[in-house]
């Protein structure tokens, strides 16, 4: 019992993994036509726009991981010359 509820499960997560699933497929078209160009070059698009954004957010994510301390360090440097100057001021 506990197989075949185990299967049915299973079968029914392929399914609807399947249905979602966000891939273009051009291989049933031929392969010197104009849809077929279409198809291959929006999936070089999409992916090439992809590869961009976790470029882009791989550069940010090292960039605050590995600066954080020198802008912490620049802040705090910028709070004591701020409160330096109205001290100085206000004399």
């Amino acid at each position: 019992m506990k197989k075949k509820i185990f299967l049915i499960f299973l079968f029914v997560i392929n399914i609807h993994s399947t249905g979602f699933a966000d891939i273009t497929d051009c291989k049933d078209l031929k392969k010197f036509s104009v849809e077929y160009f279409k198809c291959k070059g929006n999936l070089v698009k999409e992916k090439a726009v992809s590869t961009g954004q976790d470029i882009i957010k791989d550069t940010k994510d090292y960039q605050n991981n590995k600066w954080s301390e020198e802008k912490e360090k620049m802040d705090k440097t910028k709070n004591t010359i701020n409160k330096a100057k109205k001290k100085v001021l206000n004399k």
